[in-house]
């Protein structure tokens, strides 16, 4: 049974829920070298700055037990490269792009939103709050619910209208589902989470830390019960926002675990590493789980789970599962210096 895979971030449709996490693909010319990139839901490149950036020393990226470690910094071009070049070979090839851009003031998220808001190519953009505040003594804007709300405010105020701004959140914080609302206030017509969480790892031959960063974030399947726990709370507080789900998705059932949660798109990264075809392996076997299980439409599994009280049977028949046109019902339209969405 065919399943339909489309979903929405925002107002804007996707063919479907998998997309590539910022800072793993690049701007997408290594993976097309794999595959059409017109064949995931859409593209998201790494985290664009303002000025052309070399990133950390090295070393910059340290495995883990189910895990990896990296401090890349943000390592790119700047915008005026991507603009020149990256973005244009992408809309060239109609490939669904969401530009993921970092900045080290509010002023600076604003100076990147002027620069795409009439560049063409632009699917939406996504708001890589996981950077220092340079004028607050370098706190991370994600961990502060006034401040990530004032960047995506400014980010939503200069962007095109029919551009969804899509905040991404950092796990490292008290209460997410309050940093969550403050950006959904300020603007923010999606939300992506989760963004690495802080991780250090030290080298007990030489003894030293092993990333010349000392810290790092950290991302693989050892953050997937934080991605889930974060989605499930945020999309409990919010269910009418769409979730970007991201974190440790390595196979189709981790995605499908994500988007019982509440997310509605799926961001796949640190599998690209090892298997740079793991996006369309995910989309095959979501799109298997879902049919085997009796979903004509993605949209239907979306936050499902909300809807089963632990321990409870499993419905897998489609005449019992819930109103997909229920209120909130998930996919309809509607101090590290961190270190990208290397999830």
């Amino acid at each position: 049974m065919s399943v339909d895979m489309r979903t929405y971030l925002a107002h804007v449709e996707l063919a479907n829920p998998i997309t590539t996490a910022a800072g793993c693909a690049s701007s997408g010319r290594e993976l097309s070298q794999f595959f059409d990139l017109n064949r995931i839901g859409a593209l998201v490149t790494r985290s664009i700055t303002m000025a052309p950036r070399a990133g950390r020393p090295t070393p910059r990226m340290a495995e883990t037990p189910s895990g990896l470690l990296n401090a890349v910094g943000l390592q790119g071009p700047g915008i005026d490269a991507f603009l020149d070049r990256e973005l244009p070979w992408l809309a060239h090839r109609g490939v669904r792009t969401v530009v993921s851009i970092g900045g080290g003031t509010v002023n600076e998220y604003g100076a990147l939103a002027r620069r795409l808001t009439d560049a063409p190519g632009v699917t939406a953009v996504e708001v890589n709050l996981a950077c220092p505040n340079i004028e607050d003594r370098g706190r991370v804007f994600a961990r502060d619910g006034a401040a990530a709300a004032e960047v995506v405010s400014s980010v939503r105020a200069l962007m095109r209208y029919d551009v969804p701004v899509i905040a991404k959140l950092s796990p490292d914080v008290a209460d997410i589902v309050a940093v969550a609302r403050a950006c959904v206030d300020g603007g923010a017509d999606a939300l992506s989470m989760i963004n690495t969480p802080v991780g250090m790892s030290i080298d007990t031959e030489t003894l030293r830390p092993a990333l010349a960063a000392v810290t790092g974030g950290l991302s693989g399947p050892a953050v997937r019960p934080l991605a889930v726990r974060c989605v499930w709370q945020v999309y409990a507080a919010l269910p009418g926002v769409p979730i970007v789900g991201v974190g440790g998705v390595l196979t189709g059932r981790d995605a499908f675990e994500l988007i019982l949660a509440g997310a509605c798109v799926v961001g796949v990264g640190t599998a690209l590493f090892h298997d740079p075809y793991a996006c369309l392996r995910i989309l095959r076997e979501l799109e298997e789980l879902l049919s085997a299980r009796g979903f004509q439409r993605l949209a239907d599994a979306v936050g499902l789970a909300h809807h089963h009280p632990p321990g409870g049977g499993t419905r897998h028949r489609p005449d019992v599962l819930p109103d997909p046109g229920a209120p909130g019902f998930g996919a309809a339209p509607g101090g590290s210096d961190l270190e990208e969405s290397s999830l």
